[in-house]
């Protein structure tokens, strides 16, 4: 989350940024040729606008993991209640857990919230029994498991 003091600052970018930034989230593999080709500029062009909105955090190409294509059938969301140990120390340790893709701090009725996949359904006991039970601090835990998939988009581009 950013402060008012690091607000990207989006009138710096023109439509031509835009245009960049929808042809990657179309193809995040498109070359700065590619891309210069669709836009009808210089690859060069390209290449510094990306640079640029790089450089102050605009943007960054990544690649989005489909959970499925591993052979991840059961995705959870945890809620976390910590007593007598600092929040941010317990989700450093939940975070290490190979099955912990995101781990956050919340505010609410919980003090972290996890984001999990599993292989199946057997793996559920061992992994909130074993492996998270054992680390210091955790006073409950609140698992809902995801029967659906309704978006799966971490596109939040406000270049827009």
């Amino acid at each position: 989350m950013s402060t008012d003091s690091t607000m990207l600052d989006t009138s710096k970018y023109d439509a031509i940024d835009k245009k960049i930034l929808a042809i990657l989230k179309e193809n995040g593999r498109a070359t700065n040729q590619d891309i210069a080709r669709k836009l009808k500029i210089a690859a060069a062009t390209v290449s510094a606008r990306i640079r640029r909105m790089e450089d102050a955090n605009a943007m960054r190409v990544v690649a989005a993991v489909d959970f499925s294509a591993y052979g991840y059938d059961i995705m959870l969301a945890i809620g976390v209640e910590v007593q007598n140990r600092p929040a941010e120390e317990v989700a450093g340790d939940l975070a290490a857990l190979p099955q912990v893709f995101a781990a956050h701090l919340v505010t609410g009725n919980k003090d972290i919230e996890l984001l999990v996949v599993l292989d199946d359904f057997s793996d559920l006991p061992d992994f909130l029994m074993k492996e998270v039970a054992s680390i210091e601090g955790i006073r409950s835990l609140s698992p809902a498991i995801a029967v659906d998939i309704t978006k799966y988009d971490f596109d939040v581009s406000m270049l827009e």
